[in-house]
C-alpha cells in the first residue's frame, strides 16, 4: 500500500487578502525545490469579494445575487457586477506591479464578468415567460456568482506563484463552460488527473460546481467541504486550514493574549461543538469525511510559519479532563412554548422543529421539561416570529414567550472529574453574574451558560480565568511541587 505524503491545505478570504505576506509564509517561506510541492492549495475568494457577489454576511446587505433575485431591471444588479469587477480590477492592480500579469489577471476576470452578466441577462428575458420561473433558477445564479471570486484568487494566486518560479498550475473546479455536472469526488478526481504532485503545486478554487450542488446544503461553507473532499480523493496525509488566528482558548481581544493559549490538539467531538457555537474550526461535514477518512486536520496561524498550530484527530483523549476553550454567541432567542396540556403527549416536538426547519431558523441548543420546551436559537427576528405564528395557529391553547440572551459554552474533550460545573458557577458567582439558565449535558463535552446580553464579554473573561487559567495555574503549580 502506498503512503501518501501530501498534504491539502485551506486558505481563508481575509488570508487570501494578504497574498505577498503569505507568499512569505505558506506560500514559499524559506522552501527550496521539492519542498515546495507534495502540496495542494484550496482557496477561497478575497476578504469581501463574496458579501459583494451575494450579500454581506453579517449585515444582510444585498449584492449582486440579492439585486438580480428581486430586480425589475438589468440596471438593479448590473451596475453592483460592474462594481464588482472594478474591484477585483483593483485587487488585480495591487497584486501585480508587472503590467502584462494584470492585464492577464484582468482578462480572466473580464472574460467571467461579460460572461455571467450575458447569462444573467439571458435568464431574465427567458423568465419574462410565464413558462419559466426564475425560482428554479435562483441557487444556480447563486453558485455561478459565488464562483467567480474562487476563480480570480485562485488563477492570480497560480501566476503569482509561477513568476517566483513555482510550477503552479490553476486548478478550475467551477464548471466554467464545462458540458454537464459529474459528481463531485469524480469532478475533483478529473481535475486533478496527471498532476504530479512531487513537480507542481496545484491552486484549487473553493467552490467546485457538481451534481451535489454544495451550496444548496452548505452555503456558504463550501470551501472547507472542498478541502475535505480534495484530501479524501487525493488519500492526503493531513488537511490544514490557515487562518489569521491561532484556535485558542478564547478570544486573545477580550480575555487578553496574555491569557489564552493556543490549544495545542483536539479531537473532532471539540470541532463540532465550536461549529455549534459559531467558531468554525471547520464545517461539520467538511469534519466528517476527514475523521471517517481517518485524515487529521491542522488549523494553523498563516502568519506564523514556524508554530505548529493545533491538530484535531479522531478519538483523541486528553492528558487531563478539563475545559479547552471557552467561546459563546450573542444574540441568542430563547423561545419557551408552553402547554399545560402537554404532559405525556407526543407530536409536540415534532411540530415545533418543523417550523423551525421550514423558516431556516438555527437550533443551537433545546431543553424541556413536562410542560414547556426551549430552543436556543440563532435567526432573524422576522423568522423566528414566523415560527411562532405557525406555532399559534398549531397549537391554541399554547402559549410562547421570547426573550433575547447570550450563551457561553465551556467546551472539552472530557469534562468530568474536573469539577467544572462547581467551578463555573464559582467563577460567575465570583463576577457578579446571574445565570439565566444552565444546562450541563451528561456527555459532559460541553457546558452551556445562559446570561443576559450585556453580560456576554464579562461571563467569557470570568469562565476562562475560572476554568483554562486557574487549571493551568494549578497543573503547573503540581509540576513544580513534582520537581
Amino acid at each position: 500500500m502506498v503512503t501518501m505524503t501530501h498534504t491539502v491545505e485551506k486558505i481563508g478570504g481575509t488570508s487570501m487578502s494578504r497574498s505577498e505576506d503569505l507568499l512569505r509564509t505558506v506560500l514559499i517561506g524559506d522552501r527550496k525545490g521539492p519542498a515546495l510541492y507534495n502540496r495542494i492549495f484550496v482557496v477561497s475568494a478575497y476578504a469581501g469579494m463574496t458579501d459583494a457577489l451575494l450579500e454581506h454576511k453579517k449585515s444582510g446587505a444585498p449584492g449582486v445575487y440579492a439585486l438580480f433575485a428581486s430586480a425589475e431591471t438589468e440596471a438593479q444588479w448590473g451596475e453592483a457586477l460592474s462594481a464588482v469587477g472594478a474591484r477585483m480590477a483593483d485587487t488585480n492592480a495591487a497584486l501585480f506591479s508587472d503590467p502584462e500579469d494584470r492585464d492577464a489577471a484582468d482578462r480572466f476576470i473580464a472574460e467571467r464578468i461579460a460572461g455571467v452578466r450575458s447569462c444573467l441577462v439571458d435568464l431574465s428575458r427567458l423568465c419574462s415567460f410565464g413558462h419559466f420561473q426564475l425560482e428554479a433558477h435562483l441557487l444556480t445564479v447563486r453558485e455561478m456568482l459565488s464562483a467567480l471570486g474562487e476563480a480570480q484568487s485562485a488563477f492570480n494566486t497560480a501566476l503569482l506563484l509561477q513568476r517566483n518560479g513555482v510550477a503552479a498550475r490553476f486548478v478550475d473546479l467551477t464548471g466554467w463552460r464545462q458540458d454537464g455536472e459529474l459528481p463531485l469526488d469524480a469532478h475533483i478526481a478529473r481535475r486533478l488527473e496527471g498532476i504530479d504532485l512531487t513537480r507542481e503545486l496545484p491552486i484549487v478554487t473553493g467552490y467546485a460546481q457538481c451534481a451535489e450542488q454544495l451550496m444548496k446544503t452548505y452555503d456558504r461553507g463550501y470551501s472547507e467541504v472542498t478541502l475535505s473532499r480534495v484530501a479524501v480523493v487525493t488519500g492526503a496525509a493531513e488537511a490544514i486550514i490557515h487562518k489569521e488566528f491561532h484556535l485558542s482558548s478564547a478570544d486573545p481581544k477580550l480575555v487578553g493574549a496574555d491569557k489564552v493559549r493556543v490549544i495545542g490538539e483536539t479531537n473532532y467531538d471539540v470541532a463540532d461543538q465550536l461549529s455549534n457555537m459559531g467558531m468554525e474550526a471547520i464545517h461539520p461535514r467538511a469534519a466528517k469525511a476527514l475523521r471517517q477518512a481517518g485524515i487529521p486536520l491542522r488549523v494553523t496561524n498563516a502568519f506564523e510559519p514556524d508554530h505548529p498550530g493545533t491538530v484535531i484527530v479522531s478519538d483523541l483523549p486528553p492528558k487531563t479532563p478539563g475545559a479547552e476553550i471557552v467561546t459563546g454567541l450573542k444574540g441568542v432567542f430563547a423561545l419557551e412554548f408552553h402547554d399545560q396540556d402537554m404532559v405525556g403527549v407526543k407530536g409536540y416536538d415534532a411540530k415545533i422543529l418543523e417550523a423551525l426547519t421550514r423558516h431556516k431558523v438555527w437550533i443551537v441548543s433545546k431543553t424541556s421539561n413536562a410542560n414547556t420546551i426551549t430552543h436556543y436559537l440563532k435567526g432573524s427576528m422576522k423568522a423566528i416570529k414566523r415560527v411562532e405564528a405557525d406555532l399559534a395557529e398549531a397549537f391554541p391553547s399554547a402559549t410562547t414567550r421570547l426573550s433575547r440572551l447570550a450563551m457561553v459554552s465551556a467546551i472539552g474533550r472530557d469534562l468530568r472529574g474536573a469539577n467544572v460545573l462547581a467551578r463555573a458557577i464559582a467563577a460567575l458567582s465570583e463576577a457578579g453574574i446571574e445565570p439565566v439558565g444552565l444546562t450541563d449535558m451528561v456527555r459532559k463535552v460541553d457546558l452551556q451558560v445562559l446570561v443576559a446580553e450585556e453580560a456576554f464579554d464579562a461571563a467569557i473573561i470570568a469562565l476562562h480565568k475560572g476554568l483554562v487559567e486557574e487549571r493551568a495555574a494549578r497543573r503547573a503549580a503540581g509540576l513544580r511541587r513534582v520537581a
